[in-house]
């Protein structure tokens, strides 16, 4: 049993299997570049971080988890997640503790399933099935750790070997945890992004009270299109002050095209009033899409944008308990004509990259690794969301690398606030990178000298290389 899980993931063919485990072996203890995710940076920013329960850890700010549970009849009510209007939630941890593990066999077979196991085994210490029966055992070891030294996030930073870690952070944000963390004179390496989606989406709630808010950080009254966009930028300047390398910026379509000033500050204007339509929306995102690629070239900060969600799809939950509750739906994507208006200005400026995620894995092969292996500018990011798994990455592999080869990807990141699971997040991909590379090189596609360097590539040197770590 101990040698299955040992070289899980790899091909059942002996030879390649072998390759595999090889090729594996050179990857699996390099450090843990982490360029995009969505831990909180006031883990990190002292000393004596607590983490609450294994539900507050482990179940209330997962949306894999809940959602599923939710898709079988179990409410998020009864599951803590806290709601909009204060109303009444369970709040017996035990009690949800047990609900999940009651539940947890609706997991079997997805990758949640395997980064809560090989989490609680490597972190953990804890090597045993999830079941009804011992659900309280696993509570209280779980809970054990959790108030032990040795399991301050600080502490596990060093224990995952992060190189870097990167979080993702509102443009309003003062960067306050982050300030902390580089006073405290702590070794490890903790950059902001910046993601102004908040400021951008003219129809978020809140819009006009999100500008007021650009307004008072960044010290420039913002009361028309152009002192916002000098707003931007200064924000901009600001967290490349405080070590980001690069933004994100959420959208529904790959639309770009480009606006007058004119017809800019009138839809600026309209949704300042809560009078703008969805068709503002549309041509103001992809106006910004726009203005935020020059402003990259200007300041050199990596742009990425994550494309193809219809966000917030049940209006119930959303009402209920507001924004990214485990109810965001993959769409449809077209890249071709509507990213062209953007390359057309910066697709071969040499102080430019865009990295490209998205949620339709028709338009892998179809689309982006063509023009991947065409733009300089263009990147490909890793398998996102849904198809973070490893069928969501054999696919990646086959419908991508072949166009684009694996130089124009930007490597591995693990995309979670669920910062125990980083490690089995990044095993998973070397493991799969492994095999992968391992049917490479049965198959004579490339010898295994070649592979052993893409996989440490794949692993590692893309990513840092991309996001422009490695000052």
């Amino acid at each position: 049993m101990t040698q299955l899980i040992e070289e899980r993931y790899f091909s059942s063919d002996p030879g390649q299997r072998q390759v595999a485990r090889s090729l594996y072996e050179g990857v699996k203890d390099l450090p843990l570049v982490c360029p995009h995710g969505h831990v909180d940076p006031r883990l990190l920013a002292n000393e004596n971080y607590d983490w609450g329960t294994p539900v507050d850890l482990l179940i209330i700010p997962d949306h894999y988890i809940f959602r599923m549970l939710y898709s079988q009849g179990i409410e998020l009510d009864a599951l803590g997640i806290s709601r909009k209007d204060g109303g009444a939630v369970e709040q017996d941890h035990r009690k949800i503790w047990q609900t999940v593990c009651d539940h947890w066999y609706l997991f079997r077979g997805t990758p949640s399933s395997v980064w809560v196991r090989d989490s609680l085994r490597d972190i953990f210490g804890i090597d045993e099935k999830i079941t009804s029966e011992n659900a309280q055992s696993l509570y209280d070891a779980i809970d054990a750790k959790l108030h032990s030294s040795e399991f301050q996030p600080r502490e596990l930073f060093h224990r995952f070997k992060i190189e870097v870690l990167a979080t993702t952070d509102a443009a309003t944000d003062t960067l306050e945890y982050h300030q902390k963390i580089r006073a405290s004179g702590w070794s490890g390496r903790v950059v902001p992004t910046f993601r102004p989606d908040a400021v951008v989406n003219v129809l978020m709630e809140g819009y006009a009270q999100n500008i007021q808010r650009l307004s008072e950080v960044s010290g420039i009254d913002v009361t028309d299109y152009r002192s916002y966009i000098a707003a931007l930028e200064q924000r901009r300047r600001f967290f490349k002050e405080m070590g980001a390398t690069a933004t994100d910026h959420a959208a529904p379509i790959a639309y770009t095209g480009q606006l007058s000033e004119r017809e800019a500050e009138s839809i600026f204007q309209r949704a300042l009033k809560g009078d703008a339509s969805a068709e503002d929306a549309r041509l103001f995102t992809g106006h910004m899409l726009i203005e935020l690629a020059r402003m990259s070239v200007d300041d050199g900060l990596i742009m990425q944008t994550h494309i193809g969600s219809y966000r917030d799809h049940n209006p119930f939950i959303f009402e209920r308990f507001g924004r990214d509750m485990g109810a965001d739906i993959p769409t449809a994507s077209e890249f071709t004509h509507n990213l062209k208006p953007l390359l057309d200005r910066f697709g071969r400026e040499k102080n430019f990259t865009l990295i490209l995620f998205n949620l339709d894995e028709t338009v892998y092969s179809r689309e982006l690794a063509p023009l991947a292996g065409h733009y300089p500018a263009l990147r490909l990011g890793p398998p996102w969301w849904f198809y973070d798994s490893l069928n969501g990455m054999r696919r990646y592999f086959e419908n991508v690398v072949e166009t684009a080869g694996i130089y124009n990807t930007a490597g591995f990141n693990d995309d979670t606030r669920a910062y125990p699971s980083i490690p089995a997040r990044h095993d998973l991909w070397r493991r799969a990178c492994a095999d992968w590379l391992a049917g490479l090189v049965v198959h004579g596609v490339v010898d295994e000298d070649d592979a052993h360097e893409m996989a440490v590539d794949m692993a590692y040197r893309l990513a840092k290389q991309t996001y422009k770590l490695e000052q």
